[in-house]
């Protein structure tokens, strides 16, 4: 059996068009709406649409619809796309398609043209290509969240699952991670039906930063420490080698940046053994 989940808050305008598309669709599949605390008509919208509804109280947060549509899902493979119109159900069949053909997630990734701005594409770029040296693998949206995936593999990460944003991110890491096969499949993004989504420097800057922190403590956090390591470690090495040739000394500051190299890599091993963990402990 098929789930399709949408997280949705404040999206009345966009899901009374919406959901007759993806019952069109997928006329036996499951649909599920999560109504995030929506203040809106979201709520009546779903029920007049006849599909199961969900409703949190006040606003929890993008990755905790998602956790609550996963956890009352009936079906074997579930998929998640916005409520926001972007997504056409119509691509549905492709990612599931590609799905039987032995993935346990499919990814709909988006063109150039589907971004939301020159910002926003600057920094998918950087988040894809980030993402796929540390995993080694080409990764070609890591923040898209039209996806189709095997629930039973899903739901061993829902703890893993921020409440927040980037759980896409999150879901896309812990997977590569696990050895569980991710295909992409190209699609389009349409412009949003509801509320206009604005890009500010400094949230979303330190947006970007967390979700690059979060791809390297999710996969292996010894690939990021470790270069740094060997950069402080280097600049330590050559600038004593320096002193030593101009001023026959041993420096403070040699001392300090060889110390900082062995904090820092010794961090790394920590963080490296915790990530090993906290997979080990899914697959409880």
């Amino acid at each position: 059996m098929l789930s399709i989940i949408l997280p949705a808050c404040h999206e009345a305008k966009s899901l009374a068009t919406l959901l007759p598309v993806i019952r069109a669709v997928a006329p036996d599949a499951e649909i599920i709406v999560v109504d995030d605390g929506s203040t809106d008509a979201t709520a009546e919208v779903a029920r007049a649409a006849q599909v199961r509804l969900i409703s949190h109280p006040y606003s929890l947060g993008n990755g905790a619809a998602i956790k609550a549509g996963a956890r009352a899902a009936t079906g074997e493979i579930l998929v998640f796309l916005d409520a926001d119109g972007q997504h056409d159900p119509a691509d549905i069949p492709r990612l599931l398609a590609t799905l039987a053909g032995g993935y346990d997630m499919v990814v709909g990734a988006r063109g150039a043209g589907s971004q939301a701005s020159l910002g926003r594409a600057l920094a998918n770029a950087i988040y894809n290509t980030f993402a796929s040296l540390m995993t080694g693998h080409p990764i070609q949206d890591l923040t898209s969240g039209f996806r189709a995936v095997r629930a039973k593999h899903f739901r061993r990460f829902l703890y893993l699952l921020p409440n927040g944003f980037s759980y896409p991110t999150t879901i896309t890491m812990a997977f590569f991670r696990s050895g569980y096969p991710v295909a992409y499949v190209p699609i389009h993004a349409g412009p949003r039906q509801g509320r206009p989504s604005h890009l500010h420097p400094l949230r979303d800057g330190v947006r970007f930063l967390l979700i690059l922190f979060k791809v390297a403590t999710l996969y292996s956090p010894l690939k990021v420490f470790f270069p740094v390591s060997g950069l402080l470690f280097g600049t330590g090495l050559g600038y004593y080698l320096y002193t030593f040739i101009t001023a026959h000394k041993f420096t403070n500051m040699s001392a300090l940046l060889l110390t900082a190299a062995v904090v820092v890599f010794m961090m790394g091993l920590v963080s490296e053994q915790i990530t090993a963990l906290s997979y080990r402990e899914g697959d409880r």
